[in-house]
């Protein structure tokens, strides 16, 4: 098989260009792509429990408590008890957190619109459709 006819070797090429270019865009503000990326997940919705942070960002547990870990280490969280729920965490974001938290947003949505403006619209929406409806179908 060519590599042009394998969707797997183009959607590989695809990744590493994605997060290459994000990377780069990213850098400005000494966060990696995760992190800015959990940072515009708690701008959109703060104080939300570590499980409800992990299923948003479908990172297993182990991996997102090191990246809380960094984050809190730098200032931009903190992690609270639960009142209503002793065993569960709800993250906050300090206000150093809040204003990196707007900027990652920013960053994040300039990003996505450079990286897709070689698209029309209408491929934007067809490829944000496609991307879902392979995603849906092939969880296991």
């Amino acid at each position: 098989m060519r590599e042009i006819d394998c969707i797997f070797f183009q959607f590989a090429k695809t990744y590493q260009l994605s997060s290459r270019f994000l990377a780069q865009k990213v850098s400005e503000l000494n966060l990696t792509s995760v992190q800015t990326m959990i940072l515009g997940f708690l701008d959109e919705e703060d104080q939300i429990t570590s499980s409800e942070l992990g299923k948003r960002t479908e990172l297993d547990s182990a991996t997102l408590t090191g990246i809380l870990d960094r984050l809190e280490a730098a200032g931009f969280i903190e992690r609270k008890g639960n009142p209503d729920d002793r065993r569960s965490i709800h993250i906050h974001l300090t206000q150093k957190g809040k204003a990196m938290s707007g900027e990652a947003t920013r960053v994040i949505a300039a990003a996505n619109t450079e990286f897709l403006q070689v698209l029309t619209d209408e491929q934007k929406r067809d490829l944000h459709g496609i991307i879902k409806k392979l995603r849906l179908s092939n969880q296991r």
